[in-house]
């Protein structure tokens, strides 16, 4: 029923206000301290871990809620988000994206999956150990923040504001896999610039569609080439993990005129351990290779811009307390051996990681197969497994008293 509520509140990225407000008001009636706060994006620019963004934060707060240990035990942070990809009108769902309807063993919604669910278990985690009279040790935070969508700031912003704590749990879309890593994301712009000319006298121009063929056909070398030799123990499977697509092409700008620009968009992938900056120049590279031996863009070449989403990709070791932690646990409440893998997706943990200073391992109930998709769902057994095991790692990272 909680998990319920969240969903049914619309929180797309930018309308974060409502969902916020009620999980504040939720934390603080369980009796944990509650400091809700806007980002302030001016000073957020100055970080080095800022990309930039079109809009800033006023009305979007967000939010850590404190359960003070009695001392003397390990600090845990909480980490998720509840904002949420859009859902246009409802295009291609079966019911009410907001419906958080119950059927077949599932929660149905926008939001249900990535990662409301995971938000959700953190709360009630810690809910019900106050229920159940334990006195922790150490400190909870509940990191619940906005924006990770378009650029992680939510979660920058309270390692900025000082949250930090001696290990943390991101409770992402895993399909309960212990994953203490994610990849990362590069978003990059190709601008094709060809030779106009009248529609009558088009063999007289150069059509930047055919130009810009050239250019996808040259991204997907540059795929194969990755597949074929960054390798990661944590991602056996290169060729679902490493993506560099050309994933929208756009060219012309009317149906009876010859199509002189276009624009091309795409990702990369990337694994921990590469160099960020060196796989972006890797894609320059391959593209004045290209155009090198065209006769046309060799004295027109692309032009390729980074622009938008850019997460680089993150991990801690795959025997840290953390992992062994929610691993032992996981197999203590259900039987069986956990999947450690490596999340095919980016994660604010990057930012616990690499400026918070708080190892942060991914695990959740949502699936990443599901996660941005129409119908998305989490399966209820899934979601009260990950609570328990939520509770149990809280209880024995923490410490309590007797």
């Amino acid at each position: 029923e909680f998990l319920q509520k969240m969903v049914a509140i619309p929180s797309v990225t930018g309308d974060e206000a409502a969902i916020q407000a009620f999980v504040a008001e939720y934390m603080t009636g369980i009796g944990l301290a509650v400091d809700m706060w806007e980002t302030d994006w001016e000073a957020l620019k100055k970080h080095p871990g800022y990309r930039p963004v079109e809009r800033g934060y006023e009305g979007r707060p967000n939010i850590v809620g404190t359960a003070k240990g009695t001392g003397g035990g390990r600090s845990l942070l909480l980490n998720g988000h509840t904002d949420v990809i859009p859902v246009g009108n409802g295009e291609g769902w079966s019911d009410n994206p907001w419906s958080a309807k119950i059927e077949n063993g599932r929660i149905y919604g926008r939001g249900s999956c990535d990662m409301k669910s995971g938000v959700a278990s953190h709360i009630l985690a810690v809910e019900f150990l106050k229920a159940a009279g334990v006195k922790l040790k150490g400190d909870v935070y509940i990191n619940v923040v906005i924006d990770e969508e378009v650029s992680g700031h939510g979660t920058l912003d309270t390692v900025i504001r000082g949250y930090r704590a001696d290990a943390g749990i991101s409770g992402e879309t895993s399909d309960l896999h212990v994953q203490p890593a994610c990849i990362g994301r590069i978003w990059f712009q190709i601008d094709v610039e060809g030779k106009p000319a009248g529609i009558q006298q088009r063999y007289l121009g150069i059509s930047a569609i055919e130009l810009g063929n050239k250019v996808v056909k040259a991204v997907q070398e540059l795929e194969d080439h990755r597949v074929a030799t960054v390798k990661h123990p944590l991602y056996p499977s290169a060729i679902d993990s490493l993506p560099c697509i050309i994933g929208s092409f756009q060219a012309g700008n009317y149906p009876s005129a010859f199509p002189a620009s276009a624009v091309l968009k795409g990702s990369i992938g990337t694994v921990p351990g590469e160099d960020h900056e060196g796989v972006k120049q890797s894609l320059v590279d391959k593209i004045a290779e290209m155009a090198a031996q065209d006769e046309w863009m060799k004295d027109h070449p692309p032009v390729v811009r980074f622009v938008g989403y850019d997460a680089e990709a993150s991990e801690i070791a795959r025997d840290h307390p953390i992992v062994e932690l929610v691993s032992k646990t996981y197999t203590e409440l259900t039987g069986k051996q956990p999947v450690i893998s490596g999340r095919q997706g980016a994660a604010d943990t990057r930012f616990l990681n690499s400026y918070g200073q708080t190892p942060t391992v991914i695990f959740g109930p949502g699936s990443t197969a599901v996660m941005h998709a129409n119908d998305e769902y989490v399966s209820i057994d899934d979601y009260l497994t990950a609570i328990k095991v939520m509770a149990l790692c809280i209880y024995d990272w923490c410490g309590a008293e007797q």
